[in-house]
């Protein structure tokens, strides 16, 4: 009689090759924190020992769910839009596990009204990813009112008990505003509407860190709104209201709004960076506003994607996986937006 072949593990991958079954799991699945060299030498002792990471009822199983996307509209237009390029991400992180996307549009009736998207009204829907923050508390509405799974993408609800994937905003604004410190900035303005997310409150409170940290203390002055609280919709260039005395540099809370704070300077006959500096957060400019060769701080928008993707697709089959709030790192990217002031 043949005798039974034993189950390769991913503890029997480790043992081999002397690493942890984080490493081993991280390199089969194609996740970031494993460095090339080594994903490749565990891929290839894997095939050697025969490792089968999922059965074929499993395989099949994940290749029937529909995830659908949620976006309001106000975040897409006729150009592209960071969440334009966040759902590509979506889409190819879902085909790579045999899954596919439903895209719909949320606008300001249905967000007022708390209206079921239609995908779950249909049951077009196995899971929900929402993509940026729809205002009227729609999110928190929703999530009450259906059974579906939820996962929310660049944005989280302190009120609503829901996974969330954002970027590190409080550390990377922080990291933005010491940059213009140590390039001789004192008089630095946040630009963001408090209140109207909680990401942007995030940032601003990584901004207000590294004042105090420069014996800065914060106030209503060093703030400038740059949206409507409630429905979130961006303000005009001109619309934009500065302190009496000009800053030296500004803080914004995404790359859109440090661009209207240059489109906004500009107007008043000032140059960036001679007069002003200004950086932003994402790396991501559409195209009508590329005429700023900007400082950023930059999102991992992949990452953030997979791991909502991942999340979503776990909470629907039932399996295990980090609930709660996943916060994704950054960089910070320079260009040319800054100058350096004399001491």
């Amino acid at each position: 009689m043949a005798k039974k072949t034993k189950a390769v593990k991913l503890a029997d991958i480790a043992e081999a090759l002397e690493v942890s079954i984080v490493t081993v799991s991280k390199a089969l699945s194609d996740q970031s924190g494993v460095s090339e060299e080594m994903r490749g030498k565990i891929k290839s002792l894997a095939r050697e020992m025969g490792y089968k990471p999922l059965s074929s009822v499993k395989k099949a199983k994940n290749k029937s769910y529909s995830i659908g996307v949620l976006i309001s509209n106000r975040y897409i237009g006729a150009t592209e839009s960071l969440y334009w390029k966040m759902y590509q991400e979506i889409i190819s992180c879902t085909m790579t596990k045999g899954c596919f996307t439903v895209l719909e549009v949320i606008d300001p009736v249905m967000e007022k009204n708390g209206t079921i998207p239609r995908i779950v009204a249909e049951n077009k829907a196995d899971g929900l990813i929402i993509i940026g923050r729809p205002g009227n508390s729609y999110a928190g509405e929703i999530c009450k009112k259906i059974k579906t799974p939820v996962v929310f993408l660049d944005f989280y609800e302190s009120d609503v008990t829901a996974d969330s994937v954002i970027s590190d905003g409080f550390y990377g604004t922080y990291l933005m505003t010491d940059y213009l410190f140590e390039h001789g900035h004192r008089n630095i303005c946040y630009v963001g509407t408090l209140f109207a997310t909680e990401s942007i409150t995030d940032r601003y409170m990584g901004f207000c860190k590294s004042l105090l940290e420069h014996g800065i203390t914060p106030s209503s002055n060093n703030i400038i709104d740059d949206r409507d609280a409630v429905t979130g919709v961006s303000k005009e260039p001109d619309e934009l209201v500065f302190p009496r005395e000009m800053p030296t540099a500004f803080v914004c809370n995404c790359d859109r709004t440090a661009a209207l704070v240059a489109r906004s300077v500009k107007e008043k006959g000032l140059r960036i960076p001679e007069d002003v500096s200004v950086v932003g957060y994402d790396n991501y400019l559409p195209p009508d506003f590329r005429d700023v060769e900007l400082t950023t701080y930059e999102v991992d928008l992949h990452e953030m994607a997979r791991i909502a993707v991942n999340n979503i697709t776990r909470k629907i089959s039932g399996e295990n996986y980090q609930k709660g709030i996943r916060i994704v790192e950054g960089h910070l990217v320079e260009r040319d937006s800054v100058k350096k002031l004399e001491a």
